[in-house]
This record gives C-alpha cells, structure tokens and sequence, in this order.
C-alpha cells in the first residue's frame, strides 16, 4: 500500500475522527479530533487492514506564533506497522487553554516515557496516563522549557542534595 493509499484509507475508514489526510516528505499523515485520539489509536492497533503495532515515537509542536495554526500544540504520533511495513504519522491538535490529551499508554506502553517527556517539557498534558511527573526536569523546576515563550534567563529555584 503506497502512502496515498494509506492516508485515504484511514481518513475513509474513520470519517468522524480524521479532519485531514495527506502524505508529508513521503509519509502518510493524517489529523484527527484530539477527543477520538484514543480510541482512534485503538483502532489503529486492533484492526488488521492497519495493525499499526508500535509506536515508534510521541512528541509534541509548540506553534505559538505560527497564525495559519488555529492551536497553539500539536501532538504527533509516529506509528508503524511491522505486519504491513508501513508508517504513520497521526496529529491532533491541542490549544493552550485545554492543554490536555487522552493517553495512549493502555494500548501502547512505550507511550509512558513518551507522554512524560511532553508533559514535562511542554506542558501537554495526559488524561489517565498512570504516573505523569517530571521525567528530565526536577520536581521543583517551574515552567515547561521547551515551550517558546519560556524566559531563556529565567532563574530556578534552588535545590540541595538529596538525602
């Protein structure tokens, strides 16, 4: 199946979920409604005409001021099929006021780091994910680094050796 194929499948085959289907640099790309992602991945995993098994990797896109964009974030998830050797890569938007996504760690979970290391580095963050906290950042650090309006020269609190 070419990537055009792929992409026009998925978008036919789950009509009220995807807002758009396109191939992106040779991949299949499609954008879908950030409140069906996880069922939408379920899907994707379960049904055998896609068998997406793995989740290659789970990140996030801060277009603060981008104006063609209508959200702020954009969480994308870079799937593969090993049974159909083809990828995936599924994008849902996410606006700053309600910065938050279903989890995708009961069907995937590769997507515990993953979701952590968004949470903790853009503040996006995952409805029922089982342990969200700080995975690069300490516990006390304030703010969301790779966000584009974090301070560079902002000064954090200090911490002292752990005990």
């Amino acid at each position: 199946m070419t990537p055009e194929q792929l992409a026009e499948s998925v978008r036919q085959k789950f009509p009220n979920v995807v807002t758009a289907a396109c191939v992106t640099a040779g991949s299949a790309t499609v954008t879908v409604k950030k409140q069906g992602v996880k069922g939408f991945c379920s899907s994707l995993r379960s049904d055998p005409a896609f068998s997406f098994n793995i989740l290659m990797d789970l990140f996030a896109v801060d277009y603060k001021e981008w104006e063609e964009k209508d959200a702020r974030f954009e969480v994308v998830y870079n799937l593969f099929s090993l049974k159909h050797n083809h990828r995936l890569f599924v994008k849902a938007a996410v606006t700053e006021e309600d910065s938050a996504v279903d989890s995708v760690v009961p069907i995937w979970p590769a997507a515990n780091w993953f979701e952590r290391e968004v949470w903790d580095l853009m503040g996006v963050r995952f409805n029922g994910h089982p342990d969200l906290r700080r995975l690069l950042m300490y516990e006390g650090f304030e703010g969301h680094p790779l966000r584009k309006d974090y301070p560079v020269n902002k000064r954090q609190p200090l911490v002292g050796p752990l005990n």
